[in-house]
């Protein structure tokens, strides 16, 4: 199996995915057989990444993403969260300037008042649109901390696990974007692999649904989840956070929702 190299606006999640799935198909070896595991030789964007996952003999065969509905129209969804739905919690990355203003949010009404970043395409523009939040687009996600800091925007939310990791690696670059400490947005979205919708990607997707059950069975999935996450929840101090819920309109009826040990609740 190949996974794609990133064009990513940080390269801060340590592989997590791809820790998830190798110890997946390791515990699928004895009813399927041996395995390997790459990245690309190439950074992808994502266009690109979902083109040549699209051909048969395309440059990689598996992907991580957070689904929408035309994603998994287009692929083949394994419909079990690889982060346990962290990437719905919301940290907001604001100027210190601003500390104040965010403050004194208590309502997604208050929120209205303010803009939020996002990359050209993301599905988290459709929820904050949906949600009446006025959105700023960039084409270039690497440039979202910069125009934050400009001033283009107010906030910049960013994955409960995704925000203090960036955060570490832009504070110096940019020393007026702090982590704003007060709230957290919440909406359901899972992060799943992707395969395609052929007869290769049927198999490789049976294969991977039946290691993340087992791994789901056995603990080791929660386990895995503990280890990498657990310093970045703790740093989120989510139970200081006022929460406020997002409808996703972009989310697939299929979700299992209903499955609680496939979800992280605070």
């Amino acid at each position: 199996m190949v996974y794609p190299r990133y064009f990513s606006i940080l390269d801060t999640s340590k592989g997590f995915d791809w820790i998830v799935l190798r110890a997946a198909l390791e515990k699928t070896v004895p009813k399927y057989g041996p395995f390997t595991l790459a990245q690309s030789q190439d950074p992808f964007s994502v266009p690109r990444m979902l083109q040549e996952l699209s051909r048969p003999d395309g440059a990689v065969n598996v992907i991580a993403r957070a689904t929408h509905r035309d994603l998994e129209a287009q692929f083949q969804p394994i419909r079990i969260p690889i982060d346990r739905g962290l990437m719905g919690m919301r940290l907001l990355l604001v100027r210190k300037s601003d500390m104040a203003r965010f403050a004194s949010v208590r309502t997604l009404e208050d929120l209205r008042h303010l803009s939020a970043g996002q990359g050209k395409g993301w599905v988290d523009t459709a929820v904050l649109s949906a949600a009446g939040i006025s959105v700023v687009e960039s084409p270039r996600p690497g440039s979202l901390f910069g125009m934050l800091e400009a001033g283009r925007f107010d906030f910049f939310p960013r994955a409960l696990d995704e925000a203090p990791r960036e955060y570490d690696v832009i504070s110096k670059s940019y020393p007026e974007i702090v982590i704003e400490p007060t709230l957290m947005l919440r909406y359901p979205l899972p992060r799943y692999f992707f395969v395609r919708r052929d007869t290769e990607g049927a198999r490789l997707a049976e294969r991977i649904k039946a290691g993340l059950e087992i791994m789901l069975k056995d603990g080791s999935l929660v386990a895995l989840f503990h280890k990498h996450k657990d310093p970045l929840i703790e740093r989120a101090k989510i139970g200081k956070r006022r929460i406020i819920e997002l409808h996703n309109p972009a989310l697939p009826p299929e979700t299992p929702l209903q499955r609680s040990e496939l979800w992280f609740r605070p």
